[in-house]
């Protein structure tokens, strides 16, 4: 017994430091070598493995569901294809330019942020079969998950070349950062199901629908447009050039899903067994 305590005690520090090493080094990489911040390449690269992680995630969570396999594969087919759409329509407008200042008369990227995805929370979260679906999924899937939100860094090193101002990036890149760093140890004190561990979850999701809050609103508030009101001198403009615009225009609606759909299990796992069948 006595050598199986190390173990439990260090594995989230372990992840903390090993998500800390990669970003590390990733952030680095992106200093070191201009051309790979000016190229986009990273957020490209991470954004298709994220998404790839995301269906194929799926999948698996639908491989522990009590459904028949026409069920699974419908269902699948149900979130995978509508989420790659979502993806690439909003991959579409950013690439064609379309976030950019003055490209179009309103605020186009609140819309993409907030409509779609009311519209995508309201209907998973009443949805029986999703309900089905992450009462047989370990809660810390969804966690561990969002470990991908240190990509946010990319705001970070655009505000130390001098490109985007650092009333934006200083607090949206380091809430990203500390909310990917601490996705995979909340993830592991989560599997081990140690005492408080949801509660440690349920404060970690609300650290990070907070910071996406806090990011969106500062964005709007500093790229010019109808709704800037700070740097006026120093406006953001990477909120709306491709690649980075991806960023706010898919990963913070998707990640706001995520991050829904986590309480929901959480507050399900936190009641009393008879209740929750009931």
């Amino acid at each position: 017994m006595a050598s199986d305590s190390p173990t439990f005690s260090t594995s989230p520090i372990l992840a903390f430091a090993a998500t800390a090493v990669v970003t590390g080094l990733w952030f680095s990489a992106l200093l070191a070598i201009p051309g790979l911040q000016d190229s986009g390449l990273s957020v490209v690269v991470a954004r298709i493995g994220v998404h790839l992680v995301e269906i194929s995630g799926t999948w698996a969570a639908l491989s522990l569901a009590p459904l028949t396999k026409a069920q699974k594969i419908r269902t699948w087919l149900a979130l995978a294809v509508p989420l790659t759409l979502w993806h690439g329509a909003a991959w579409a407008i950013v690439a064609n330019g379309l976030l950019l200042p003055g490209a179009t008369a309103i605020p186009l990227l609140p819309l993409m942020i907030v409509v779609p995805t009311a519209i995508v929370i309201v209907l998973l979260l009443r949805s029986r079969r999703i309900a089905t679906v992450l009462d047989a999924m370990p809660a810390h899937w969804l966690v561990g998950l969002q470990a991908y939100r240190v990509i946010g860094a990319v705001f970070l090193a655009n505000w130390m070349v001098g490109t985007t101002p650092g009333i934006f990036a200083l607090p949206a890149g380091t809430g990203d950062v500390i909310t990917g760093l601490m996705a995979l140890p909340t993830a592991v004190v989560l599997a081990g199901g140690r005492q408080g561990s949801i509660r440690s979850a349920l404060f970690w999701n609300l650290f990070g629908i907070a910071d996406l809050v806090v990011a969106v609103t500062l964005g709007a508030l500093t790229t010019p447009g109808p709704l800037q009101q700070l740097a006026l001198d120093h406006p953001n403009l990477t909120t709306g050039t491709y690649p980075t615009a991806i960023i706010p225009a898919f990963t913070v609606p998707t990640s706001l899903v995520l991050h829904a759909l986590s309480l929901r299990q959480l507050a399900r796992r936190a009641r009393p067994a008879a209740t929750v069948a009931a």
